[in-house]
């Protein structure tokens, strides 16, 4: 098992280090060419700025027993088709059972704004949003009965 996190705009990149490291799992962090990125424990692997270039770089090394950790809903439905685990930053973990509605969502807030509409952004980040994914993560990487 591995933990992959798509690293750009990852908000809880210090807790994935954190509880790994308790647990001697290694983490790949992948992000483009427009960060910059040292934690001292994680693989770093910086791709181009192509659009989805991280999620394609991310796949490549996916195998069914690793965790994303992702914001992307597009990337997240890979992974569970891949039979892998994905949580997004909030400790939502993305399953076969809520994949449709999520990705319904995004088409849907899509489609308003190519028509020029607009569509509420992200709430601001809490402390709770942390103890949630934080409590959410742990879980996943205690194994599927966990």
């Amino acid at each position: 098992m591995q933990i992959l996190v798509d690293a750009d705009a990852c908000p809880v990149k210090k807790i994935i280090v954190y509880l790994a490291k308790q647990k001697n799992i290694p983490v790949t962090m992948l992000i483009d060419t427009s960060h910059e990125l040292y934690d001292g424990y994680s693989k770093i692997i910086t791709v181009d700025k192509q659009a989805d270039s991280v999620d394609y770089a991310l796949m490549a090394l996916l195998s069914r027993e690793d965790i994303v950790v992702t914001q992307d809903y597009g990337l997240a439905a890979m992974v569970i088709g891949k039979g892998a685990r994905a949580i997004n930053q909030n400790g939502l973990v993305f399953t076969d059972a809520n994949m449709d509605k999520l990705l319904m969502e995004r088409h849907i807030g899509q489609k308003i704004r190519r028509g020029g509409g607009r569509t509420k952004g992200p709430a601001k980040r809490t402390k709770d949003n942390d103890a949630r994914f934080e409590e959410a993560f742990e879980r996943l990487l205690a194994g599927p009965s966990g």
